[in-house]
């Protein structure tokens, strides 16, 4: 039988409960066998954005293969959500983990819970910066531009900083 075909996938990271670091770590050790994952940025400790009165995020980005098609990778990732203890809230809420969808190869997907390219992400340095360490090269499907070029133009780059210690540790 034949292998299905990969596709290389750009995946945001972030939790603002518990124990972040671990939850970050418990996520990625979670995705095997859907996401071989190739490369995994630093750790960055940001503000929170949209909504301001919750603790600050731990965030970082992943790029790595999946043979899942995009809504199976997303119902993968929802279910990893669950495991590592998110619970529903509010829109842009305090969460134990969340896990975005950026890119899927260069797929534009438009569904009524999924959509990629992600569609703010180049409203988010919290996102681009990490995204920088393991896709700087990466090319938005939809307005061309490389992540490296949607963070120089990015609000709020500065209010990233490198968490302590830089990895999962």
């Amino acid at each position: 039988m034949a292998e299905a075909a990969r596709i290389e996938v750009l995946i945001a990271l972030g939790s603002n409960q518990g124990d972040r670091r671990a939850a970050l770590r418990a996520a990625v050790e979670a995705l095997p066998p859907a996401v071989d994952v190739a490369a995994q940025s630093r750790v960055y400790e940001t503000a929170p954005m949209y909504v301001a009165d919750q603790p600050a995020f731990l965030n970082m980005a992943l790029r790595g293969w999946t043979a899942l098609a995009p809504q199976d990778l997303l119902a993968r990732l929802k279910a990893i959500e669950a495991e590592v203890g998110r619970v529903e809230t509010f829109r842009n809420g305090p969460r134990a983990i969340d896990l975005d969808i950026l890119y899927y190869g260069d797929q534009t997907v438009t569904t009524p819970g999924l959509q990629i390219p992600h569609p703010r992400i180049a409203e988010r340095a919290f996102v681009l910066v990490p995204l920088a360490d393991v896709a700087a090269d990466w090319t938005d499907p939809q307005s061309g531009r490389t992540v490296d070029a949607m963070l120089t133009a990015a609000p709020g780059r500065e209010t990233v900083q490198a968490a302590t210690p830089p990895d999962l540790g």
